[in-house]
């Protein structure tokens, strides 16, 4: 016999199960053993489909005899062959299991599928609901202190924020205060101030400040304020005394000399200096074309003028 239609006489075994007479619960100890025995061989076989709706199943099984953890587990196995075949049937067993795990107190397990479904909707495109469960992983992190992968979370919501420009949504980021309707630039501005503050404080993350100052001065340059970014430096200087000495900080305060001279050549100059030393990622090239493209057009302005 094989694989599939081994599977396929499980299951069917475990549907006569739960049909028939029996002792309150044993029908259902005795069906999810059926059943999880029908889905290790649908998974065996690649028939993800048969597999992810066995699992589900199963998870049904475990609920009627109260064991939210087991039923949660069951959930993510069935996400984890949905992901073969449907995006969306992954997340929705996905976000079943989170409900469960956070019934029961697991929040560390909660936090780590809600960023599972944040990387599913990532892979979609879907950048807004990304970043609503990316949001929602890193507040639960933060909650079990366990700070890198909250900071790693928040990152990729800065990230996409950056990224969407001058879209708006209503947010209130944990600890951040963040009024709604805000523009993305200061979203992301925020959050990566804030990874900075919480890096400082461990001696394993210090070395990643200039990156996340780095990221939060370029979101300022592309809100076009001069004064802002030169403020936002001032800051960073006191927050990291270190920060003033890198080349970070001299990539920040040269762009932001060229925009206030109105000088596309020595941008342009500045940035190729720092590319040739420390290749800028495709986030960070990209919002930087934004600043160029607008200092540009502001020359081209200025030009017509004269």
């Amino acid at each position: 016999m094989d694989l599939v239609a081994k599977g396929d006489d499980l299951e069917k075994k475990a549907e006569k199960k739960l049909n028939g007479w029996g002792i309150f619960g044993s029908k259902y100890e005795d069906a999810a053993d059926l059943f999880d025995k029908a889905a290790n061989n649908f998974k065996l076989a690649k028939s993800w489909e048969k597999a992810g709706s066995t699992y589900v199943k199963l998870a049904q099984c475990h609920l009627k005899l109260d064991s939210k953890h087991e039923a949660a587990s069951a959930y993510v196995d069935a996400a984890h062959c949905y992901k073969k075949t449907s995006t969306s049937e992954a997340i929705s067993c996905l976000v079943q299991a989170v409900d469960m795990f956070c019934d029961i107190g697991r929040i560390s397990m909660a936090a780590r599928y809600l960023k599972e479904v944040a990387e599913l909707h990532e892979s979609d495109a879907n950048i807004e609901k990304s970043m609503e469960f990316y949001h929602k992983a890193a507040d639960f992190f933060q909650n079990e202190d366990v700070t890198t992968s909250a900071n790693q979370c928040n990152q990729k919501v800065a990230e996409f924020a950056a990224q969407l420009e001058q879209l708006y949504i209503s947010v209130s980021l944990s600890k951040l205060n963040v009024a709604a309707d805000i523009a993305w630039y200061q979203t992301s501005i925020d959050i990566y101030e804030e990874i900075a503050r919480q890096s400082l404080k461990s001696n394993l993350l210090k070395y990643g400040v200039k990156g996340h100052l780095l990221n939060a001065g370029i979101c300022h340059l592309c809100k076009g304020d001069v004064v802002a970014i030169t403020n936002a430096l001032e800051r960073y200087q006191e927050m990291d005394p270190t920060f003033s000495g890198t080349r970070e900080y001299k990539l920040l305060a040269d762009i932001a000399a060229a925009i206030d001279e109105e000088d596309v050549a020595k941008f342009t100059d500045v940035i190729k200096e720092f590319d040739s030393m420390t290749p800028l990622d495709s986030w960070k090239t990209t919002l930087l074309l934004r600043v160029k493209e607008k200092l540009k057009a502001k020359e081209l302005e200025e030009d017509d003028l004269t």
